[in-house]
């Protein structure tokens, strides 16, 4: 909840404050620039206020109780984010009026440069929109490269390696693991009988102990503890392997493959199941891959419906998937490569254990889709708000990206340090979703929103804007007012023209 409500809370307050200072820069008065805002920015925090909570809500298809949990706060911190930027924002910014600019750092630059088109992002759009098709394939193939290492993904529950290696308690663990392999975190075995001690139960008790040893992937000592009521009992099996790497998994696939259902599984009315660490590493993956694809499919469908109904363009959201879907490779790759390879030990400070916590993969899907609507669902808004004043594609792109580069870079760059912030921890798996969630934040921001997504809107041209005719019923969201001419929000109309015309593909 900290994460998340720091990240877009910022991000909203940041988009809100950054359009009524253009209006006031452009001559509006305080209200009017306020109402404004809430026309532009604030369409733009609900939009992708809801996307986020659609994404989260597909945690609820997980059927995993820490996802359950996990999406509930995340759900919960972004709608009163979203509340927040909507009511209690422009409230404030009514009553402060111009001191919302009091005490600005004098190394910050004016307040209220024009549209907040610095010269860096100028000089790197004008080169992106005059080679489009260069900096489109560039931009993809480095995100492909950088996604390369999540095709060797391996996942594992968190254990005890998941803890800081120096400290005496795991010092002294690892040496448990080397005398006796599997000692430390051993398969359990539960048993339910009648009477797990009558004789057909006993017995099959001792075969299972001889066939465990016999397979060469148990040791001993196997350990059988029986309940007050006899109608119970749990057997530890060690494993072979650190219970965390594949000797142990294929362990286990013995254990419930052949050892149970040889022995103790041939007992009428009795009922065996299996836990432990290295069982719940192997189920909570199965899990995942079984319930992953529905969670992806729910996610894109959604998110692709309300872009469409946003925006009023079917190759908007077919290209803000594509997008997204790419950032979210790239991270996934950077943490494999990090984590899971090793190549970031020295750096941040942790001990590989050759896999990624099993859980992250899909909450960083879910999360980093969700958040990166916010900058696409901002500079998209922004791009369609002058492409309907002026009817041209190109310019439209132009002024919709030179307009938010500054605030959206300001905005990644504070998602960036707060997520960074989780890589100081101790626990691996806390370093990994902070790393994780900062990689792709930044990549999104950099390579796909200032690079990517201006030059395949520039390759596309009026063809982003196409909407079939048979989805013409959509709704047509009410624009605000165009801006006075001059307006750093959108450039003069044509000098031919007074009143430019707009087309729209399939209205």
């Amino acid at each position: 909840m900290l994460l998340i409500g720091l990240a877009v809370g910022v991000d909203y307050s940041m988009f809100y404050v950054k359009r009524q200072r253009e209006e006031r820069a452009a001559g509006q008065p305080v209200l009017d620039a306020i109402e404004t805002a809430a026309a532009t920015s604030g369409r733009s925090v609900l939009i992708s206020g809801l996307t986020v909570l659609l994404a989260m809500s597909g945690m609820f298809l997980t059927g995993s109780k820490i996802f359950y949990g996990i999406g509930q706060a995340t759900m919960l911190v972004v709608a009163v984010a979203v509340i927040g930027s909507l009511t209690l924002l422009p409230a404030l910014l009514a009553l402060l009026g111009d001191r919302v600019d009091k005490g600005r750092l004098p190394f910050a630059g004016r307040a209220r440069r024009t549209a907040g088109q610095g010269r860096v992002w100028t000089a790197v759009l004008d080169r992106v929109l005059a080679r489009p098709a260069l900096t489109a394939a560039l931009a993809v193939c480095a995100l492909i490269v950088l996604a390369l290492p999540v095709l060797r993904l391996h996942t594992a529950t968190p254990g005890a390696s998941d803890l800081p290696q120096q400290t005496a308690a795991l010092q002294t663990y690892n040496r448990i693991q080397q005398v006796f392999p599997g000692g430390g975190s051993p398969a359990v075995v539960v048993v339910e009988a009648p009477d797990v001690t009558a004789p057909a139960v006993a017995g099959a008790g001792r075969a299972f102990e001889r066939a465990a040893l016999a397979s060469g992937q148990m040791n001993e000592p196997i350990t059988f503890i029986v309940n007050p009521a006899r109608t119970a009992a749990l057997i530890q099996v060690p494993l072979a392997g650190t219970g965390e790497d594949a000797a142990s998994i294929r362990a286990l696939a013995t254990l419930r493959d052949k050892v149970i259902p040889d022995t103790l599984g041939r007992v009428p009315g009795v009922r065996v199941a299996v836990t432990g660490e290295t069982a719940g590493t192997a189920d909570f993956n199965a899990l995942m891959r079984q319930r992953a694809p529905w969670v992806f499919a729910f996610v894109l469908l959604f998110a692709f419906v309300l872009l469409l109904v946003s925006f009023r363009s079917l190759v908007i959201p077919v290209t803000g998937v594509l997008l997204n879907l790419l950032s979210v490779a790239a991270a996934y790759g950077v943490v494999v490569a990090l984590f899971q390879w090793g190549w970031g030990q020295t750096l941040l400070g942790f001990t590989s254990v050759h896999s990624v916590a099993s859980w992250l993969p899909l909450f960083l899907f879910v999360v980093l889709f969700g958040l990166s609507m916010d900058y696409h669902v901002f500079i998209l808004s922004r791009i369609r708000e002058s492409y309907d004043r002026t009817g041209r594609t190109d310019l439209a792109v132009t002024v919709g990206i030179k307009t938010t580069a500054g605030v959206v870079t300001a905005a990644a760059v504070v998602m960036v340090f707060v997520f960074l912030t989780f890589a100081t921890l101790s626990m691996v798996q806390l370093k990994e979703m902070g790393v994780g969630l900062a990689v792709a934040v930044l990549l999104d921001a950099t390579v796909v929103r200032a690079l990517l997504l201006p030059a395949t809107m520039k390759l596309l041209g009026p063809r982003n804007w196409y909407l079939p005719r048979w989805l013409g019923w959509l709704l047509r969201p009410s624009r605000p007012a165009p801006p006075p001419t001059g307006s750093p929000t959108g450039p003069p109309a044509p000098p031919s023209a007074a009143s430019p015309p707009v087309t729209r593909v399939g209205a």
